[in-house]
């Protein structure tokens, strides 16, 4: 990834056609992980997942190798790593926030 100097970066922040064409490229780019490696880079381990989430360790490892989840167990697997979870449709240009 490229890096900037900070005083071009708060140049930017005056030019709104730039800055759509930051925001549209960083959308694009935005991190794609598994589950595995979402737990992996935040540091957990499956055991203290489990934990974490009130389940047994096969039963992370069952999860983290599913290519189908339900959205009440994706939740559940974020929560437990700390986070929320979003869920996006993309439709032609336009990203929409799922309410589930």
């Amino acid at each position: 990834m490229k890096t900037h100097k900070w005083n071009d970066v708060k140049r930017s922040k005056n030019d709104p056609k730039r800055a759509a064409r930051v925001e549209a490229r960083v959308q694009q780019e935005l991190l794609e992980m598994s589950l595995a490696e979402l737990r992996r880079e935040l540091g957990v381990t499956q055991v203290d997942l489990a934990r974490a989430a009130e389940m047994a360790q096969s039963q992370v490892s069952t999860l983290e190798n599913r290519e189908d989840h339900l959205v009440s167990t994706l939740r559940r697997h974020v929560r437990a790593l700390g986070g929320d979870l979003e869920v996006i449709a993309v439709v032609g240009d336009r990203r929409i926030k799922l309410a589930v």
